[in-house]
Parts: structure tokens; sequence; C-alpha cells
């Protein structure tokens, strides 16, 4: 029997490994001297990592390929400062051709043309509209609604997934077409990364009239903070982190307000999403945020109150009235000004 066994493990290694299907990319990039050397990066640890960098021949050409039985998601950057990406799913058994071209002028690399995949064919649409914008500024006011369209009618192409979360700060507004692709992609993506992020969203949905979810975490000293504590105050919930520019550069704002109303009954409970208590406790005094409700768990993109409201972008906000409902979600600067002369008066 145990030798029956062996042989049957045998027998299915190869099984196993015959499951595994190359996919292809051949590209062209235009736009760069040869000097220029293509980076492919890969996801980990939530973060995109250089993992090779590919030489162009004469004509530009280059190839990237992989043996997966899943879909493989990686970007391809540039050896230039501050280079764009273009960002790229395989599927299993996939040959695809594409020709990318670089816009000095604006950074920016765009899709000219590819084949061979329902994705990459959605990218290109996505790089269409943006390289449109740039071409013509005046059209920025409706690229919001043309980005969602193209993203309306391919529900089912899992790049949807990707791109959907351009609209990550204005998830309130954009909630049903979250729906609606990960409606289409559960099916036969359901343990994608990009499938279960739109599920997650979706089940921390925290949207204008509901019962704002309780937090609970320590403060500076290590006292327990609770938001269901400010009850009776409108309360802005500012999630940020010492090393977030725009958050740092929001503060100044944040402060003048609290200082402008406070008296009137508004209050901030900030979410620190720092690692190091040292640098969250030094960008507290260096920005003079000298309200009382400051916590954080020191969990980073982990941390518990950040999970609870689904943040996977800051700065951040959710704006709650007195008896805990929600009010509206990410108003800054001058938006959050005009919410705050319409509860309180002028």
């Amino acid at each position: 029997m145990k030798r029956l066994t062996a042989i049957l493990l045998m027998a299915l290694l190869p099984l196993t490994a015959a499951m595994a299907q190359k996919s292809t990319l051949n590209a062209t990039l235009k736009g760069v001297d040869q000097s220029v050397k293509v980076i492919v990066c890969e996801p980990q640890g939530g973060r995109l990592i250089p993992v090779d960098t590919l030489t162009l021949d004469k004509k530009g050409h280059f190839s990237v390929e992989r043996n997966s039985t899943e879909p493989q998601f990686f970007a391809l950057a540039l050896t230039i400062d501050r280079s764009p990406m273009v960002h790229v799913i395989l599927l299993p058994k996939e040959k695809v051709t594409m020709e990318l071209a670089y816009n000095p002028n604006a950074n920016f690399l765009s899709i000219a043309s590819t084949k061979g995949s329902d994705n990459m064919e959605l990218y290109k649409g996505y790089t269409d509209i943006v390289s449109a914008v740039i071409a013509d500024p005046s059209l920025q006011t409706g690229i919001n609604e043309e980005i969602a369209h193209l993203l309306d009618n391919r529900p089912n192409v899992l790049m949807s997934a990707f791109l959907v979360t351009y609209f990550e700060s204005a998830f309130e507004q954009y909630a049903s077409l979250y729906k609606k692709i990960h409606t289409s992609l559960a099916p036969t993506y359901s343990n994608h990364d990009f499938v279960r992020h739109l599920e997650d969203k979706l089940r921390t949905a925290v949207v204008a009239g509901m019962e704002a979810p309780d937090i609970a975490m320590t403060d500076r000293d290590g006292n327990i903070r609770r938001l269901s504590d400010m009850r009776g105050k409108v309360v802005l919930i500012d999630f940020w982190a010492s090393w977030c520019r725009p958050c740092r550069a929001e503060n100044p704002n944040v402060v003048r307000l609290y200082h402008t109303y406070k008296d009137k009954g508004f209050d901030i409970y900030s979410v620190s999403l720092d690692n190091s208590r040292e640098k969250w406790l030094q960008a507290i005094d260096a920005d003079g945020l000298v309200w009382e409700n400051h916590v954080s768990d020191l969990r980073g993109w982990t941390s518990s109150g950040g999970k609870t409201y689904g943040i996977s972008s800051i700065p951040a906000t959710v704006l709650i009235d007195r008896d805990g409902k929600v009010l509206a979600r990410n108003l800054r600067g001058q938006e959050l000004e005009n919410k705050l002369k319409e509860i309180f008066g002028q």
C-alpha cells in the first residue's frame, strides 16, 4: 500500500507541474532612446518591487514570460527619474502583443496598441482617456465620468477590479460601480486579491446616513479612547500618518477649523497609520494638533481603525454628526470648511 501511494504521488507531480500554463507579453517601447531599460515590478507586501530589468533590442522590443495557473499581475517602469508605470495582467496561456508609447513632456506611459488580452485592451482604454486629458486639459472635468463609463461597460474583465481603485478616495460616490464589478468577477475570481479588495471595501462600506462604526484604540498615554464617547459633538475622524505628505499639508487647515468651531461643538478624532511611535508624536507636536483624541495601534495599513472604515489611502476623513451618524466622507480643504459653515453657521 505504501509503495502504491508513493507511485501515485510521483505520478501526480508531473500532472501538477503541467497545470501551469505559459503566458507571454511581447512589447515594443517607443519614445525613448536605447539606453533606457524596462523594469519589471511585482507586488510584494503591498508594494511593487523591481524583480527584473530588461534591455530593449534595436527596434525597442522586449518580452516577459510567466508560468502559472493563475492571472499574473505586474507593472512595467522605465530606468528614468520618477518613471511612470503600465500595469499588466496576463492570463494563463495568453500571448499578448503591445506597443507602449512614452510621452516625455507629460512623463506618461500609454498603450498605443495591444492584441490578445481583454485586460490590456481595457487598460489601453484607460490610458487613452488620460492621454486625451494630457493633450487637452479642458477635458479634466469629465475624466471621472469617462473612466467610470469605461469600467461600467466591462465589469467582467479582471483589470476593472484594479482600475476601479482610481476612485478609492471617492468610494461612497462609486460604491455601485464597485458592487457591479465585484458581482461580475466573484464567480470566476473569488480568491483573487483584487476581487477580495472590492469585497472588503463593500463589506466595510461607510456611507452617509448610517451609524458610524465605533473605534476603540489607545492614545498617546496608553489609554483607550472610544469614538462613541464623543457623541453630542460633530466629529471629524481624520486618518493620517506622519509620513503622509498630503496629510501634513492639510493639517494647518484642520487646525484652523478646529480652533474656529471647537467652542461650537466640533472635535477631531485622529487615527494615525504610523508604525513609529516617536515619529507619530513628533508630527503631532510639530503640526500643532492640540486636540486630545489622538489614537494609533502603530500597525500602519493594518490599523484596526483603518480596517473598520475600509481605509486604503490617506488622507481620508469621515464627518459624523452629534448622534454618531455619518454626514460625509473625504471632505478636505474648502469642502470641509463649507460643510462646517453649513452646520455651525458663519
